[in-house]
């Protein structure tokens, strides 16, 4: 047996269940949070990251954008947009990173758990700061005079959409994020850096992940069963996709673009 193999293993197991540990997304119902200051940048507890979400194989990757490094899924993308071709503009778009925002927040009811972090997309982030910018409201974070946020997730079938939805109510009363002075120095130091729960990916390792994912092997037929019932092989979904993207028109752009 490999004992150091078996050492790594746990390792990797031990540290996927800590980073797990370190973010919040609410359940379906009601639910009370507060935004805290951020340990690693006091100015702004609010944190903006790019993603390129299901690059192949239902991958996600975190954008050097990110950073303000160049990404070569960014680039490809803006030369689609460019070339004037109405597909291309749309595929374009598809590729674009998608921002998310992150917060460091502590769930009323189970702040002994420490400050995770909650991510939410535009419409969330923009009511917030909406708030925030209100002077009738001011700095929510403050640790003595600061407010709660209320929270409503609707699942798919109750917003009668594909994503669900989710409602942010600010409280109006001020309160402190705790009166207890040891909890709340636990919760001002003892926070992660957000940045270092992810990997950033290298510029060749995501231009690798587009590459593949503009020429998935013709190769692979393993056999899958689709929602109806009917057996579909991975040659045949490929050249479903590839219709429906025009992949090679893309694909051409892509030689274009990183090999001239």
């Amino acid at each position: 047996m490999d004992i150091n193999a078996i050492k790594s293993k746990l390792a990797t197991l031990q540290s996927t269940t800590s980073t797990r540990d370190n973010f919040w997304k609410p359940e379906p119902g009601k639910q009370v949070v507060r935004v805290v200051p951020y340990k690693h940048n006091k100015d702004n507890p609010f944190i903006e990251l790019f993603f390129h979400y299901n690059l192949g194989n239902n991958k996600t990757y975190l954008s050097p954008m990110s950073f303000g490094r160049p990404d070569p899924v960014a680039e490809f993308a803006d030369k689609l947009k460019s070339t004037g071709n109405k597909d291309e503009w749309i595929q374009g778009k598809r590729l674009e990173p998608k921002m998310r925002t992150f917060a460091p927040v502590v769930v009323r009811g189970r702040e002994s758990e420490g400050v995770k972090f909650w991510g939410f997309g535009k419409t969330v982030y923009q009511e917030l700061l909406a708030v925030i910018a209100d002077p009738d409201y001011g700095d929510i974070t403050d640790a003595t005079n600061g407010r709660d946020i209320g929270i409503e997730r609707q699942t798919p079938a109750e917003a009668g959409n594909q994503y669900g939805k989710t409602t942010v109510r600010v409280k109006p009363n001020q309160t402190a994020i705790t009166e207890d002075a040891d909890l709340l120095k636990g919760i001002f130091e003892n926070q992660s850096d957000l940045t270092e729960l992810y990997t950033e990916p290298t510029y060749d390792e995501l231009k690798d992940a587009l590459h593949n994912f503009l020429n998935p092997s013709d190769e692979t037929t393993e056999t899958t069963t689709t929602s109806n019932g009917t057996s579909q092989s991975t040659t045949e979904k490929v050249a479903a996709k590839s219709e429906t993207a025009k992949t090679a028109d893309v694909s051409d752009a892509f030689d274009e673009l990183f090999n001239s």
